[in-house]
């Protein structure tokens, strides 16, 4: 079955879902970090929003999904220069993966058939424009944590060894999953997710039963299943390029922007990296619902995810951090 869940057919999970929509309506939003409980959708949505997702238009053969041919590194070789429409790349980054296969190194065939220092592209580039998924990434090893660290700040990879010396754009949405029972997210990666939202196994009979329900379906009835909810992710889709055409015309109000500031100084967030990802947001958000301006209430929507992983831990503060965010979101922004 080649065919992922549908995006649209996920049941619950609605902050999840909310999360994904909104980084792949503004991908600068930074990503999604989903911890949870085992069993409860984080890869199948993942799996499906790549489906969801629009196309992008890049040039054919291109290594790194170049839009446009002037674009193309010149170590890509030749290309067919034509641009074609492809599926927006979802890539896996596999917990034992190594250092040469996530950035790219020597083409060792290349070097022993023909003598010529030629370099081999990894997941890093394949990931350009798209999206780069770690499920168990709290489990990931420290020294790839720190190459993402850096490619994620510079949207650069630079590849210096074997007689290479190689720069190409890496520009991808981080998603990950993990559950915190196996391990806490070091502090410098959990800061460069965008959005951070906590999942858990659904607590009543009738959710629990729905999701049996569908999943039976997709998987003995799979042509039914796939017309019924294909319609839905289409027009899931459609909103979402509706949504990226409406950003640019937004307004923001400076009393938003004020309750921004407000916010994250009340919560003790650190650094201002929380209310500019609060602002992209709450634009994100915005456009989504077809408003033609920021308010309040688009801050008050997303601030659970986009500020419960930017804050200091409270040991005298039992709720966690999503509880703590909505307190003080109450008391601040009425």
């Amino acid at each position: 079955m080649s065919q992922p869940f549908p995006f649209s057919a996920i049941v619950g999970q609605e902050a999840m879902k909310q999360a994904m929509v909104l980084t792949a309506i503004d991908p600068g939003i930074g990503g999604v970090l989903v911890f949870g409980d085992r069993g409860t959708g984080k890869s199948t949505a993942v799996r499906a929003l790549a489906a969801l997702l629009p196309e992008i238009s890049a040039v054919e053969g291109c290594p790194v999904n170049s839009a446009r041919v002037e674009d193309v590194p010149a170590w890509a070789g030749q290309v067919a220069g034509k641009v074609v429409k492809r599926p927006t790349p979802v890539i896996d980054l596999p917990l034992g993966a190594t250092e040469d296969r996530v950035v790219g190194a020597l083409d060792i065939e290349r070097a022993l058939t023909r003598g010529e220092k030629a370099f081999e592209p990894g997941l890093l580039a394949r990931a350009n424009r798209g999206y780069l998924y770690i499920d168990e990434v709290n489990l990931l090893e420290d020294h790839i944590v720190d190459l993402l660290l850096d490619v994620a700040q510079s949207g650069e990879n630079v590849v210096e060894r074997e007689g290479l010396s190689i720069r190409h754009p890496a520009r991808f949405v981080l998603v990950g999953s993990g559950n915190p029972e196996e391990g806490e997210l070091r502090p410098q990666l959990l800061d460069r997710f965008g959005l951070s939202v906590e999942v858990t196994s659904p607590r009543d009979v009738e959710t629990r039963v729905e999701v049996m329900r569908r999943r039976d379906a997709f998987e003995h009835d799979n042509a039914a299943f796939m017309k019924k909810w294909r319609a839905k992710d289409a027009a899931l889709r459609k909103a979402i390029l509706a949504a990226r055409a409406a950003l640019p015309n937004l307004t923001t109000p400076g009393a938003v922007l004020h309750d921004c500031a407000a916010l994250c100084i009340a919560l003790g967030s650190d650094g201002l990296r929380g209310e500019l990802t609060l602002l992209r947001t709450a634009r994100a958000q915005a456009a989504f619902e077809g408003a033609e301006k920021v308010t309040r209430q688009h801050l008050k929507t997303v601030a659970t995810s986009a500020l419960s992983h930017r804050l200091r831990r409270d040991p005298l503060d039992d709720a966690g951090s999503g509880a703590r965010v909505a307190r003080i979101l109450a008391e601040t922004l009425p």
